[in-house]
């Protein structure tokens, strides 16, 4: 997949594609039917796949002071996309120009003149444009001025009325239900980033873990999960199950909260490896421990506990129909 920033960065050999538009964050079942649409679009019309987002997400540029709400991060995103098929990632910024731009000036500077698309797809309820002036009517109306077709997808539910959104997503993880999240992702909800050198306790614990931030991101609730991991770069690159702590550690009183996770069978130095981290089910809520040993001892039987829950899931992929049975 080709991941492009910058208008001024389009070559003739980019333009022509059919794009998805949406701020695609976590790549929900909202969001595969479009891309479904677009897939469906494109190979009817010769075109490259593209999806067509924006960084930062305009929401943390019209509330700066909001808690953290994304569920991906820009490379979480595109890591996901290029795995769904996605020839081109057009990742424009979300500045000061680009959100001034009225309705038809984004058509037209960005969608027709900018990247050259042959179509687009979009949600039903999609809006752009200065006051969110534009809508599927205009943007139906551009299309046929400036020679892009647009296909438009119904929005989705999740079989109980409740529409498929980030914001329910957002709820699912908080009260700790990752499978409910899963069931509106259509695949684990993942954390993604590079492993942070940390204190180092775990080694003294006999659980060696590997660290990530949650900066920017979502929390989900604190406590501790079964996880599938994929090991993304390195030379330990490949898929194991384990398990996490999401939190602030109490019993080290600590200040910044982080996911710690321990791999499964594994040894190795993962340092500034990328690690995607699949939250598969909620075992416990974070609680701090008389002393070392009640810890360790509770941190084996998470683990065992952990191992018997992954032992019915697939190592990687996704048990779609179970899930949404649930």
């Amino acid at each position: 997949m080709k991941r492009i920033t910058s208008l001024a960065d389009i070559t003739d050999s980019d333009r022509g594609a059919f794009a998805a538009i949406g701020n695609f964050d976590g790549v929900h079942r909202g969001h595969l039917t479009v891309l479904d649409l677009t897939r469906d679009a494109a190979a009817r019309s010769g075109a490259p796949l593209g999806v067509l987002t924006f960084e930062p997400h305009p929401r943390e540029v019209f509330m700066p002071d909001a808690p953290p709400f994304r569920l991906m991060n820009a490379e979480a995103r595109a890591h996901r996309l290029s795995k769904l098929g996605v020839d081109l990632l057009f990742e424009l910024p979300f500045d000061a120009q680009l959100h001034g731009l009225t309705h038809d000036a984004f058509c037209r500077e960005v969608l027709s003149d900018g990247l050259g698309l042959a179509g687009v797809t979009v949600g039903a309820d999609f809006c752009y444009g200065k006051g969110r002036a534009g809508n599927v009517t205009t943007l139906r109306d551009a299309g046929r001025d400036m020679g892009f077709d647009v296909v438009v997808a119904e929005l989705l539910g999740n079989g109980s009325g409740e529409r498929v959104s980030s914001t329910a997503i957002r709820e699912a993880l908080s009260a700790g239900e990752p499978r409910k999240a899963a069931s509106m992702l259509g695949h684990w909800h993942r954390l993604e980033g590079p492993v942070e050198h940390g204190a180092k306790r775990g080694r003294t614990l006999g659980y060696h873990t590997a660290n990530m931030s949650l900066s920017g991101l979502h929390q989900p609730r604190y406590g501790v999960y079964a996880v599938l991991v994929e090991v993304v770069t390195g030379p330990h690159a490949g898929n194991y199950r384990g398990v996490a702590s999401i939190g602030m550690r109490p019993m080290f009183d600590e200040t910044v909260p982080n996911i710690e996770t321990h791999l499964f069978d594994f040894s190795g130095d993962l340092y500034d490896a990328h690690l995607s981290v699949g939250l598969v089910a909620y075992l416990r809520p974070e609680m701090k421990f008389p002393g070392v040993d009640a810890l360790v001892a509770q941190m084996d039987a998470d683990s065992a506990r952990a191992r018997e829950i992954l032992s019915e899931v697939p190592l990687t992929g996704f048990p779609t129909a179970a899930i949404q049975a649930e």
